[in-house]
Parts: structure tokens; C-alpha cells; sequence
């Protein structure tokens, strides 16, 4: 049982970690990825940046 939850925590912080550079690569600041570790907020938050301008997205 002490397996799962150290694989389960590297998991954590390696969906962090790819997150992080997801939202770096949209131009917004890398710290937005603290918002998944909040429940329900993190649901929201997906919503919030899927809907956003994204500052280094194209102009259409």
C-alpha cells in the first residue's frame, strides 16, 4: 500500500510538471498549475483557461 501512494504522488507532480509547461507555452504564468491541486476549482480552472486569450496564441 506504501507503493501506491509514492508512485500516486510522482504521478502528481509529473501531470504538474507537464501542466506547467502546457500553460508556459500558452504564455501565462506557470503558477495557474497550483489551481489542480484544489478540488472543484480545478475543474473550473480548465474551463476558464480553455476559454481565455492566451497571450502567444495567433491572431485570427
Amino acid at each position: 500500500m506504501d507503493v501506491f501512494f509514492i508512485l500516486a504522488a510522482f504521478f502528481a507532480l509529473f501531470v504538474l510538471w507537464l501542466c506547467s509547461k502546457i500553460v508556459a507555452k500558452a504564455g501565462l504564468d506557470r503558477r495557474w498549475v497550483l489551481c489542480l491541486l484544489i478540488p472543484v476549482i480545478n475543474v473550473i480552472m480548465v474551463w476558464v483557461f480553455a476559454f481565455v486569450h492566451w497571450p502567444k496564441a495567433r491572431k485570427q
